[in-house]
């Protein structure tokens, strides 16, 4: 047999360069260490708090007539909504203590369980019907959630994990599109069936940022776009799948006691409120007169009672919020963190613009709540939670100058 080889006694060059790497991984190691200890943005987290907490006063305003009637207590919608808050805020705390890059693991599998979710919510049975979309899965009204709030996260979250890794190859329709397309088209497809219009855009609209923020080519999000129009021009004119939205979005007022009722009297309270409003409270639509008040269409309300003043303040308020995550997304520390804060940011802004653009008039309405204001308890738990993935990459920022 062969005798072993003494190992050969290092040279003094080779011991140094040995000690600088152990020295400069023990070093990495605690900065990691470090910055998962960072401070959060306070900016960021006192805008959230602020809006939460006039989301849940613009709530109780809005709801009671129809809490007091419907459920004999004028406080149920309130203290729901409050018990999920203070679950949200306890879910935004933690993640936003945990290093964002351990949420590279949740990537894969949540993507695949939201699929399975979107699924299952199509099943009779399992999924539970109201206003004509099976959108909703839990058990009676106890616990509801909507499954295209989960699947909005995990697409995010993918994409941001994957886009990431790919640097130069996102420039390529074989490794930067078609993964992608593929993966928006199931999901766009599962929550047609629902059907859920708001939420497809949505996650379309939130997977093309994220596309173009990894740098993908141009001219995919061109054809991507005309593709998408002449897909929406077939579904809503030729498969009449909202056609009767459409029309009354151009003229309400074809059919007041009908298809047009809801934002006839939308478009009242908007009116009524005037400069200054009518007075926190004092709105006269929501005692049955306005449907969805304390949901989808609380943003009338809020124009009711507090006027244009009060709702100029919140659309500023929204603003702030994000342009401030954009701001942490310009001094993340890596392309993940940019990644995940685009998506969180963009969801916002896109919901926030697409909810307020509907009760105005602006846009036909789709169905789709007003973050932070809008009933909805695990609605509002996940956008907290949300919130908390945004706090926990700015306590990973880039230093910044002074000044």
């Amino acid at each position: 047999m062969k005798q072993k080889q003494a190992k050969r006694p290092l040279t003094r060059e080779e011991a140094l360069a040995r000690q600088k790497r152990r020295q400069y991984q023990a070093q990495r190691e605690a900065e990691s260490r470090e910055l998962a200890r960072g401070p959060i943005d306070l900016p960021f987290l006192l805008l959230v708090v602020i809006l939460v907490g006039i989301g849940l006063v613009m709530l109780f305003s809005a709801s009671f007539p129809r809490a007091y009637y419907k459920e004999n207590d004028p406080a149920k919608y309130l203290i729901r909504q409050g018990v999920f808050a203070i679950m949200g805020f306890a879910a935004m705390g933690i993640i936003g203590k945990i290093n964002y890059q351990r949420y590279r693991a949740l990537a894969k599998p949540l993507m695949i369980l939201s699929v399975v979710l979107l699924v299952l919510v199509l099943i009779p049975g399992i999924g539970q019907v109201r206003n004509n979309a099976r959108r909703w899965i839990g058990i009676g009204d106890i616990l509801t959630f909507q499954p295209s709030e989960i699947a909005k996260f995990a697409v995010v979250l993918y994409f941001a994990d994957t886009i990431s890794k790919k640097k130069d190859k996102m420039r390529t329709l074989r490794y930067g599109v078609a993964p992608y397309v593929i993966r928006l088209g199931i999901i766009a497809v599962l929550m047609m069936m629902e059907p859920h219009l708001s939420g497809t855009l949505l996650i379309l609209g939130v997977g093309a940022i994220l596309m173009l923020a990894g740098g993908i080519r141009w001219i995919w999000v061109a054809l991507a776009g005309g593709v998408g129009a002449v897909l929406g021009y077939l579904v809503v004119f030729v498969g009449g799948y909202g056609r009767s939205r459409i029309d009354m979005w151009l003229d309400p007022w074809l059919d007041r006691q009908g298809d047009g009722y809801q934002m006839v009297q939308s478009l009242l309270s908007i009116g009524s409120g005037g400069l200054l409003g009518v007075g926190l409270g004092k709105s006269r639509n929501k005692f049955m007169y306005l449907p969805e008040e304390h949901n989808d269409f609380i943003f009338s309300i809020v124009c009711e009672e507090l006027g244009l003043i009060g709702a100029g303040i919140i659309m500023l308020l929204f603003a702030a919020l994000i342009l401030r995550g954009y701001w942490i997304v310009l001094h993340a520390r890596d392309r993940f963190g940019s990644l995940l804060v685009i998506g969180v940011t963009s969801l916002l802004a896109m919901q926030t613009f697409l909810n307020i653009g509907v009760v105005t008039g602006l846009l036909p309405a789709t169905g789709i709540s007003l973050p932070f204001f809008s009933y909805g308890g695990t609605a509002l738990m996940i956008q907290l939670a949300e919130m908390g993935v945004v706090l926990s990459v700015s306590r990973q920022m880039k230093p910044t100058r002074a000044g």
